[in-house]
């Protein structure tokens, strides 16, 4: 997925709420820290240069007509509607599936709550494969909000069950015993309490929707991507598909500037270890058997189409005609690229991470800020931007090798990388590296044995999130790619596009095989944060 599928800070923030205040340092941030820090944010700002660039080459007068064509005005119209209409989707299924895991006694919740999450490791285009091979129905808008609305709603259960099991259920005691009924006391108080984790999952699943190719090309549904595309590949107008780019990024900026003035300042719910008591779950009664039929129909959806579509494809037969490039081959070569960017991006989010949290400043704000906005650009642009610097700066040297795809990689998901271990950094108690300071060591010294051990499980984290959708990222793959090597997800895309099915199943579920192994850690990495133990009611 794409996450992009699938995440930005606001996953971070939503634990770090939860962490006593770490007082801003006065001191001056190391110079080596600093420089670190704006050589990795300039480098993921190339591709936004390279828009404006590009599109600023045919003047702003071609530039106004193009934005004022009506085809224009029907990609943003297509965009803008699927995103709301996605996000809303997303915010309310998120957000019931888990409050009925977390907060009821929803029979079977641990088993429902692996269930809901498994979809995440299923790329976008993979759910709509499932779909669209089996139906027609799935065409157009009501497909893409069937498919996207299915394959990203984790984006918020995920925050938002996390949330949950660790908010004060005092709250919700108080305003139980002051007459408010259970409707409005979950209204007003049980979503005030989730309410940034909701918030910072619509963003997460609004900036994928935009980004989002694979699956509308599919489903048939126009979308800035999938002209974007066109234009690059098919008609090889740049200065047009780079003009249609900065709205994208537009967009992104809005979504991102929206989220800052939603959210705020302050907290939400108590933060002292002394203020939570144990979690008493509602019981379902009668709406048991409603409930579970709601899951088994989530999960059906989600997970049940694309995997029960590619075996229905390869017992058809034609899995037995794979030719010319390997399952293991092309496993290995996604396994290799996806590790190595995934390596890259939680080495370089270290500087950042530090930065921000350890030193905060106007400064340290804008250069963590500035890398987010890379998320809002299409892959296809970032591979784009990198050859266009090898043939123009390199005479072509590493075009279409394996370091410039996993560069590709390593820049569309440093925000995924960033989440965790900026969280990772601001639970790290600050005064154990003083007291390592004091003690007489230098600070590659600390930084190695004592940051970097606090900060372990954010960096296992952030790596699974970004080989995650490193494994499942198309556009820029289907670019960069190797002479002569496949990935999983070009040759499942090859085998799609020429409607071959039975060949491309097996490469679906692989791909969701060997996404579904980092998704299992990353359930283990949430399952880590805090909780309380639940009591019936």
């Amino acid at each position: 997925m794409t996450t992009g599928a699938a995440t930005t800070t606001v996953l971070g923030k939503e634990f770090e709420a939860r962490m006593p205040h770490v007082p801003a340092r006065r001191r001056m941030p190391p110079w080596g820290m600093l420089t670190a820090s704006v050589v990795v944010a300039a480098g993921l700002l190339a591709p936004l240069a390279f828009l404006v660039f590009e599109a600023s080459g045919v003047g702003f007068g071609a530039v106004a007509r193009l934005m004022w064509r009506p085809l224009t005005g029907t990609l943003l119209w297509n965009t803008v509607r699927l995103t709301v209409v996605v996000t809303i989707l997303c915010a309310v299924i998120g957000t019931l599936a888990a409050w009925c895991v977390e907060r009821t006694d929803l029979p079977g919740r641990r088993v429902w709550a692996i269930l809901v999450v498994v979809p995440f490791a299923i790329p976008d285009f993979v759910v709509s494969f499932g779909w669209a091979s089996l139906t027609n129905w799935v065409q157009g808008f009501r497909g893409a909000v069937l498919v996207m609305t299915l394959a990203v709603y984790p984006l918020v259960y995920l925050p938002v069950a996390a949330s949950l099991r660790a908010a004060d259920p005092g709250l919700e005691e108080v305003s139980r015993s002051l007459g408010v009924g259970r409707v409005r006391t979950f209204l007003r108080v049980t979503l005030g309490q989730a309410s940034w984790a909701i918030l910072g999952g619509c963003v997460l699943v609004a900036l994928v929707l935009l980004a989002e190719y694979g699956a509308f090309e599919i489903l048939g549904y126009q979308t800035f991507t999938t002209e974007i595309f066109t234009e690059f590949q098919v008609s090889f107008n740049v200065p047009t598909a780079c003009a249609l780019s900065l709205v994208l990024v537009v967009l992104g900026a809005f979504v991102l500037i929206g989220e800052a003035a939603a959210r705020g300042k302050g907290r939400v719910a108590r933060t002292g270890p002394l203020a939570q008591r144990v979690i008493r779950r509602h019981r379902l009664g009668r709406a048991k058997v409603p409930v579970l039929a709601a899951f088994t129909a989530l999960v059906g959806l989600a997970l049940g189409v694309p995997v029960a579509a590619s075996v229905y494809w390869i017992f058809q037969g034609g899995a037995h005609a794979i030719g010319g490039v390997t399952l293991a081959s092309a496993g290995g070569h996604t396994a290799l690229y996806s590790g190595s960017a995934a390596a890259v991006d939680t080495v370089a989010v270290l500087p950042i991470a530090l930065l921000a949290v350890r030193h905060p400043s106007w400064t340290s704000w804008l250069l963590e800020r500035s890398t987010y906005i890379v998320m809002a650009v299409p892959g296809i642009v970032v591979a784009f931007t990198l050859s266009y610097f090898c043939e123009r700066y390199a005479g072509g040297f590493g075009y279409q090798g394996a370091p410039l795809l996993i560069l590709a990689y390593a820049i569309l998901f440093f925000p995924l990388a960033l989440v965790g271990v900026r969280a990772s950094v601001a639970h790290a108690p600050v005064g154990v590296e003083e007291a390592a300071r004091a003690l007489g060591h230098r600070r590659l010294s600390v930084l190695r044995r004592v940051t970097l051990p606090l900060v372990g499980p954010g960096l296992a984290a952030s790596f699974c999130l970004v080989f995650l959708a490193a494994v499942t990222e198309l556009t820029a793959t289907l670019i960069l790619v190797p002479t002569g090597v496949q990935t999983l997800a070009t040759q499942f895309w090859s085998y799609q596009q020429n409607l071959s099915y039975g060949q491309a199943a097996p490469f679906a579920l692989v791909i969701m095989g060997v996404a579904a192994v980092p998704s299992y850690v990353l359930g283990r990495y949430f399952d880590r944060l805090p909780t309380r133990a639940a009591a019936p009611a």
